[in-house]
């Protein structure tokens, strides 16, 4: 049996089935989608909203996992110092093909939902620690559901960063750093990798770091990890935990937060499993 540790400061899960199958190929620079990690309050009523979202389960030892076409959610049981709004990634998106049927599904199961009175394509659910999720239709979709995108507010204009203003910086540096395909969403400034729009709003308030939140941090999957990561610390990223091999695994992994406050991890063998 393959094993896989997802480790969050001192947290170390263990898996004990398989989520493969789920994440998209990687960019010239080898990059791709990977995760979602969020703090939880009660694990099984996380897990369980994310399955009525339409995920699958996954057992990881003590710790749970939601798979989506695109991307795992990751859940650990701590009581987050608060929801996904306020932070730097205020939310997170899916889409479906059919935005109405799938509502009154989640309004039956007794979800926090707020719907767009001007677009009936387009709403927002709450999870049981207030993350907050976006789902819109897509009318050319041929699965029940897929991840799209996450969504940045940023406030601060950071020296030394490329652009002028704090949307056209965040996309620079996920640009730079990642290989991420700059262009807009909506009215949006954005960026695409394999499996995930970003997307970047500049907003008036101020937020905060995502550490501790409902929504922790983010995960991408990269192949070649050690060379990468040497390559983000020659552009001046400094690592909150440096790259670490687990031979005996079959995995690596290492954490960074990007200068808006945004916890990232980097992981390689996410996608073999």
């Amino acid at each position: 049996m393959r094993k896989l540790i997802f480790i969050l400061g001192l947290l170390i899960l263990l898996p004990m089935g398989r989520a493969g199958a789920q994440l998209a190929a990687p960019n010239d620079m080898g990059v791709s989608m990977g995760h979602v990690h969020l703090n939880v309050h009660d694990v099984d009523a996380a897990k369980q909203w994310f399955v009525t979202l339409g995920g699958t389960p996954v057992k990881f030892g003590p710790g749970e996992a939601v798979k989506f076409p695109g991307v795992l959610i990751l859940l650990r049981k701590a009581d987050p110092t608060g929801g996904s709004v306020g932070t730097v990634v205020d939310h997170f998106g899916f889409q479906v093909p059919d935005e109405q049927k799938a509502l009154a599904k989640w309004d039956a199961a007794g979800f926090k939902i707020e719907r767009n009175a001007t677009n009936p394509k387009q709403a927002y659910l709450y999870t049981p620690d207030n993350a907050k999720v976006e789902v819109l239709q897509d009318d050319t979709l041929t699965i029940p559901i897929k991840f799209h995108h996450i969504h940045f507010y940023v406030h601060e204009v950071k020296p030394g960063i490329d652009g002028t203003e704090p949307d056209m910086q965040i996309q620079a540096w996920y640009a730079k750093m990642f290989g991420a395909k700059p262009g807009k969403r909506a009215q949006w400034q954005a960026a695409d990798l394999p499996g995930v729009n970003l997307t970047f709003a500049k907003v008036d308030m101020s937020t905060v770091p995502t550490v501790g939140r409902a929504v922790d941090h983010i995960g991408f999957e990269v192949q070649g990890l050690e060379a990468f990561c040497k390559k983000l610390e020659a552009n001046g990223v400094k690592f909150d935990m440096p790259y670490t091999k687990r031979p005996e695994l079959g995995i690596a992994l290492a954490f960074l937060t990007d200068p808006w406050g945004t916890r990232i991890e980097l992981t390689e063998g996410l996608n073999k499993l």
